[in-house]
C-alpha cells in the first residue's frame, strides 16, 4: 500500500471513528510500548490485568531495563509467549537507555530497531504516544 492510499484510508477512519483510542491502559510511552509487546497473541483485557500490577513495579525505562528476566517472565506468564516477550521487553528497554537517552524514540526507524518491535507495534506507539500517523496498525 502506498502512502497516499494509506493517508486516504486513515482520513476516512478518522472521520468515521473520531477520538479512537487504544484499549491498552498506559500513562507513558514506555508503558504503551510494553503493553503493545505484551498484546501479541493476547487480548487487551488480559494485558490490562497484567499491566495494572506490572506498571506499579516497572515505572521507568530504567526499571524495565534492570528487570530480571525470570522474574518478569513469571509476572507476564498469562499473556502467552512470556519468555520471548520478557526477553524483548528488557532488551528494548536496555537499547532505549543506551541509544536513545532513556526516552522511547518517536520515529518509525528507531522504534523498529528495538527488539520485539515491528511496524504494527511501532505504529501504535507513534500514534497513541506521540500523535503521529505513519501508517495503519
Amino acid at each position: 500500500m502506498n502512502k497516499k492510499l494509506a493517508d486516504k484510508i486513515y482520513g476516512i477512519l478518522e472521520k468515521t471513528y473520531p477520538g479512537a483510542v487504544t484499549a491498552l491502559v498506559h500513562d507513558s510511552p514506555i508503558q504503551l510500548l510494553a503493553a503493545t509487546i505484551l498484546s501479541a497473541q493476547c487480548t487487551d483485557k488480559r494485558v490490562n490485568i497484567v499491566t495494572e500490577k506490572l506498571f506499579k513495579k516497572y515505572i521507568t525505562v530504567r526499571d524495565l531495563a534492570s528487570a530480571k528476566q525470570t522474574v518478569l517472565e513469571k509476572e507476564i506468564r498469562s499473556t502467552g509467549f512470556y519468555r520471548n516477550k520478557a526477553k524483548n521487553m528488557i532488551a528494548a528497554a536496555k537499547k532505549i537507555m543506551t541509544e536513545f537517552g532513556g526516552k522511547v524514540p518517536s520515529d518509525m526507524e528507531s522504534l523498529i530497531s528495538l527488539p520485539g518491535v515491528a511496524r504494527k507495534t511501532a505504529n501504535i506507539v507513534l500514534y497513541h504516544a506521540f500523535g503521529r500517523n505513519d501508517g495503519i496498525a
